[in-house]
């Protein structure tokens, strides 16, 4: 059956079978975990995550592709057609008893953070493996002082141990996209980082990164200065520092000092 991507739906299929299998193979189920696989399209992956033998839910949101994917369809195999930002994931998983979950996606760049936030406080999330745009990996992956360090790079972090696993040539795809690809694991942290106030935590992230060249201070001058002055102080950064070379635990210091 021949199907055509859709542009509306930033449809590019994986078709080179080596990558399909390394990508399978980066995730380490057994039998009693449940893969969550969105976006699965015409089941280039499917049929490798398939034999790991683990539970398998697959969101689809293109109904044209019902006949290649229902034939996926067993015991231990569910395929839903919705868009997974609508999905209510709990309810599709309550009658699977299953130890861990494992997050697989190839998705646009414009709804990774969404899916992201769907996903965050999921039971169970054990890691999500993200099959995106090279540039776009190389930003969730970001250390401290590099260009491509931001605001959703911290975000990450929070959550998240980000390993940035292997490049994806753009030849691999149908039809081919104009950029390469990579694959990008998150493994669920367990750290309890005492954080007092997440959302004013989140607000800090957003605001200092606002105007990614300006400083610190002039970015956060709605804020208590002194106390931020002071934890830049205690970790030995200027204060004219900037956002991008701050990492995680010197905003969660910034957010519970001010949250005082």
């Amino acid at each position: 059956m021949d199907i055509k991507a859709k542009k509306s739906l930033g449809q590019n299929f994986l078709n080179d079978e080596n990558i399909l299998k390394k990508i399978a193979d980066s995730i380490p189920t057994t039998i009693n975990d449940l893969i969550i696989e969105i976006g699965p399209g015409k089941g280039a992956l499917t049929k490798y995550l398939q034999q790991k033998n683990s539970y398998l839910i697959c969101y689809e949101i293109d109904t044209r592709l019902t006949e290649i994917l229902n034939k996926f369809l067993n015991d231990k195999t569910k395929i839903i057609y919705q868009d997974f930002l609508t999905a209510d994931i709990l309810k599709d998983i309550k009658d699977i008893n299953y130890n861990n979950i494992y997050i697989i996606a190839n998705i646009p760049y414009y709804i990774t953070t969404p899916i992201i936030k769907h996903i965050i406080n999921l039971p169970k999330l054990k890691s999500m493996t993200l099959l995106v745009q090279k540039e776009v990996a190389k930003r969730f992956s970001a250390k401290p002082c590099s260009k491509d360090y931001g605001s959703l790079t911290v975000y990450l972090n929070y959550y998240f141990n980000i390993n940035y696993l292997f490049n994806v040539k753009n030849t691999s795809f149908n039809p081919i996209p104009k950029v390469d690809s990579a694959v990008i694991n998150f493994t669920k942290k367990e750290i309890n980082y005492n954080l007092k106030n997440e959302k004013l935590f989140f607000k800090i992230i957003e605001d200092a990164f606002k105007m990614k060249r300006k400083t610190l201070r002039n970015n956060l001058k709605s804020y208590n200065w002194n106390k931020i002055s002071s934890i830049l102080e205690k970790y030995n950064l200027p204060p004219t520092s900037r956002a991008e070379e701050l990492p995680l635990e010197v905003f969660i210091d910034i957010a519970n000092n001010l949250n005082v």
